[in-house]
């Protein structure tokens, strides 16, 4: 069973509740109608001005049946609810309780109050918002797990050579939201991505740092910044394998780590690549992609305290169902 087949098959043995706050995209509708098609999810919530995504439907000739459409505001009493709660995440900020309430019924807000506050399960959205967009609202109502700061993405490339990772499918980290993450960022980012290698790949978490450098081979201020990731991870000892600063063949091939990494707990076993900057990351994700035809899923945040999702602003009707689907799976 792929990838996609088997978080459908997780996402449907669940049955979550998801909000979809671009309610007024028609490919978020026709995803809304799939994803209830194939019962992937208990209920799908659309947001938005009812009678637009109603429009839009007819005019689409999309069914609405069994799709809820939720006009953020037109509650009073829901809306005076979530104010009151989004104020007292914010007032620290200088939040003002009218601020608050104008502000909630953005649909992004709204729909991240419901997850927050356990109306929906899983949100999300990017369709036609920015990824910033999708992480302010995430980040502001919904915050981060306990013990992590930093929400950050990672890929699930599958279809590699069967020796590396799991089958051939592995973690890549992180390829889409942090530029230069500090040291403890990217302890977190490791943390985030064991976390997700759990819920995807269905594996006990094997990472590898990566660096242009192997065990002091090198001296740079980068190299140092990965030295200092490994201190933080190992004072935190969170419960799985990881070893750094590692060049990418160290980590990949077992001769290679025992000549640059002799004793390494990492050898043979990696599954997950916790690259050092955003560069290294996106360029690659995309180099394993384009040359050695792996399968590219993602990017899916991580570190945040319940499932939330970006999408391409390009995303088709089946992306969107699949992104769905993968944050439905993560639903507890």
């Amino acid at each position: 069973m792929d990838f996609v087949s088997q978080m459908k098959s997780k996402a449907a043995s669940s049955l979550k509740r998801l909000v979809l706050p671009e309610g007024k995209e028609e490919r978020v509708i026709r995803a809304a109608r799939i994803i209830i098609n194939e019962k992937l999810a208990s209920s799908v919530t659309l947001l938005g001005n009812t009678a637009d995504i109603q429009e839009i439907a007819s005019s689409e000739g999309i069914d609405l049946d069994g799709i809820e459409v939720i006009n953020p505001g037109n509650d009073t009493d829901v809306s005076n609810k979530y104010a009151d709660v989004f104020y007292e995440l914010r007032k620290n900020k200088g939040m003002t309780p009218e601020q608050a309430k104008a502000d909630i019924i953005d649909p992004l807000r709204w729909g991240a109050m419901m997850v927050h506050l356990g109306d929906a399960d899983a949100i999300v959205a990017g369709a036609i918002n920015t990824t910033g967009d999708v992480l302010r609202a995430g980040l502001s109502i919904i915050g981060t797990a306990a013990g992590i700061k930093t929400a950050s993405s990672c890929f699930v490339m599958t279809g590699m050579d069967s020796q590396y990772g799991k089958d051939g499918s592995m973690i890549f980290t992180d390829c889409a939201v942090i530029p230069d993450p500090l040291a403890e960022q990217l302890a977190d980012i490791t943390e985030c991505a064991a976390q997700s290698c759990r819920e995807f790949l269905n594996a006990e978490p094997v990472a590898a740092l990566l660096s242009f450098s192997t065990k002091g081979s090198a001296k740079h201020d980068d190299v140092v910044k990965i030295q200092n990731t490994v201190e933080i991870l190992e004072k935190r000892n969170p419960g799985f394998i990881f070893d750094g600063e590692m060049q990418a063949d160290s980590a990949l091939v077992p001769s290679v780590c025992d000549k640059k990494a002799p004793g390494s707990p990492v050898r043979g076993k990696v599954n997950i690549l916790v690259f050092p900057d955003l560069n290294a990351g996106n360029i690659g994700y995309k180099l394993v992609q384009r040359l050695g035809k792996a399968q590219a899923y993602g990017p899916f945040l991580q570190g945040f305290a319940k499932p939330i999702s970006d999408l391409s602003r390009g995303a088709s009707v089946d992306d969107i169902v699949t992104t769905c689907a993968v944050t439905l799976s993560r639903a507890k």
